[in-house]
């Protein structure tokens, strides 16, 4: 803190000490009764024109000339102006203006006028000093723009910035809209363990915490996933789940370690009913969020309307860089092409590594209309079922908008046998030192042997779709909280 700060910090705490000697300290109010918000006042004012209303807000602004004063509360709808003055609010209380500073919570009772200007605003007859800032809001003019002092005090963000407030505000009404959606086509939303024995359903490093009265090692989960198509496994046939997983991985635009997800699991479908389900989510989400299908992200327009592109992971590679399509099948011809690409080739990356790293740099970019890219190597993709005539790929599918990643989804694997095969190849990884390779479940695959239907899953990455909605950069400006680094 400035000395500068410091000494308005002294001059708040010292006003408060004065409120507290007039036997009205702010601090010692439980509650206070409003009866309409800022912007109920301003859209009804014909009909609350002349009539008694109760406001309460944060003072955003104040301006005093002698016996009279106008200030602006902002509350969460939006800001009304009040106006004070002596001879209507009385010596006692018009005093308190004196000890009130912008940021201060206000709860104003009065009758709604216009001033000559034609400002809707509320003619003060009580006033009272709900709580007290004792640290300066930022500059109003300049704001708060240090990004990074905007993510460690998001509340002063929030205050300061109402578009911010907005971005949220979204966020909340996209979680509600999935839940609608999938509700109303008579998908069931349940819940499974956030503390995994075995932290499955994903490539990630996962956190690990201990249990103290099992003396167990759990982990945080990477996904959902395993739980939840054992819930389809028990009879369940259309579920979701709107979920916090974690993993412990860099801190980047598009990653924060915990985060949350959607997913989805259908009995009875494959990824190509998870494909329609998906586009005709998201375009309803949009539709009734924005009011639009397109929308700009970053400069550059993208339209959202079904149905969406659909192109092989494999062609969509060759595409861009005019590779034979077999070099992205094993890891030594993955890792020359790289290596010719100018791309990271380390002995110790492995095949998704590789496959992931020239797909980023040579084709994400150019996914800026909504695109599935389909059917993935069965060796970067464990839990998912193989495609039909062609063992090397399996049904699966990435949603790409304004080149960026949504989300994953497969045909499930349900073959017990295949599957308890592929864990013990992601066991051997493990082994050699892999540590995001899939860790062995022997309770998964006894779930499967006990039958478990054609199933489509989906997992969609709510942060990044609200990314898109918002127009917003990196993930961190669509969480409220995100992970940073303490400072020094």
């Amino acid at each position: 803190m400035s000395d500068e700060e410091h000494e308005l910090v002294r001059q708040r705490r010292l006003k408060l000490e004065r409120l507290r000697e007039l036997g009205r300290d702010p601090f010692a109010i439980t509650r206070f009764e409003r009866t309409h918000l800022a912007r109920e006042v301003v859209e009804g004012y014909c009909e609350l024109e002349g009539r008694q209303v109760t406001v309460a807000g944060r003072l955003r602004s104040l301006r005093t000339h002698g016996k009279a004063a106008f200030g602006d509360l902002a509350d969460i709808s939006g800001t009304i102006q009040i106006f004070c003055k002596l001879d209507r609010l009385g010596a006692e209380s018009f005093a308190l203006l004196e000890e009130v500073d912008i940021g201060d919570f206000l709860g104003v009772a009065g009758e709604v006028m216009t001033t000559r200007s034609g400002e809707i605003t509320v003619a003060a007859e009580r006033l009272e000093v709900l709580s007290k800032s004792l640290r300066p809001l930022p500059d109003k003019w300049h704001g708060l723009k240090d990004t990074e002092i905007r993510y460690r005090r998001r509340y002063v963000d929030l205050i300061i910035n109402p578009e911010v407030r907005r971005t949220f505000i979204v966020r909340s009404q996209v979680i509600r809209e999935i839940r609608r959606f999938l509700d109303g086509r008579g998908f069931l939303e349940v819940e499974t363990p956030m503390m995994q024995a075995i932290p499955g359903g994903g490539a990630a490093k996962p956190f690990i915490t201990h249990h103290n009265a099992l003396d167990l090692d759990l982990y945080l989960r990477v996904a959902p996933e395993l739980y939840l198509k054992r819930l389809i496994v028990g009879g369940f046939e259309k579920i979701y789940e709107v979920n916090r997983s974690f993993r412990n991985e860099g801190v980047s635009t598009r990653h924060n370690p915990e985060f949350t997800m959607l997913e989805v699991y259908q009995a009875y479908a494959d990824y190509n009913d998870m494909m329609k389900l998906t586009e005709e989510l998201i375009a309803h989400v949009c539709g009734e969020v924005l009011g639009d299908l397109s929308l700009t992200y970053q400069g550059r327009q993208v339209d959202l309307s079904p149905p969406w592109r659909r192109i092989g992971l494999l062609d969509a590679i060759a595409e861009r860089t005019g590779a034979d399509p077999q070099r992205l099948m094993e890891a030594d011809s993955a890792r020359a092409l790289c290596g010719e690409l100018g791309l990271p080739a380390g002995a110790d990356l492995r095949l998704t590594t590789l496959v992931n790293n020239i797909f980023e740099a040579r084709v994400e970019p150019h996914l800026i209309q909504p695109t599935f890219v389909v059917d993935y190597p069965t060796a970067i993709s464990p839990l998912a079922k193989r495609k039909p005539g062609n063992p090397d790929l399996v049904e699966r599918f990435e949603p790409f908008v304004a080149g960026r990643e949504l989300g994953n989804a497969f045909t499930e694997l349900n073959d017990p046998i295949d599957q308890h095969r592929r864990f013990e190849e992601q066991a051997r990884a493990r082994a050699a030192g892999d540590e995001e390779a899939h860790p062995m479940d022997e309770d998964y695959v006894r779930a499967l042997e006990y039958g478990m239907p054609p199933t489509g899953g989906l997992g969609i990455g709510i942060d990044r779709l609200v990314m898109l909605l918002t127009d917003s950069p990196s993930i961190r400006d669509v969480i409220l909280f995100p992970q940073m680094r303490p400072q020094a």
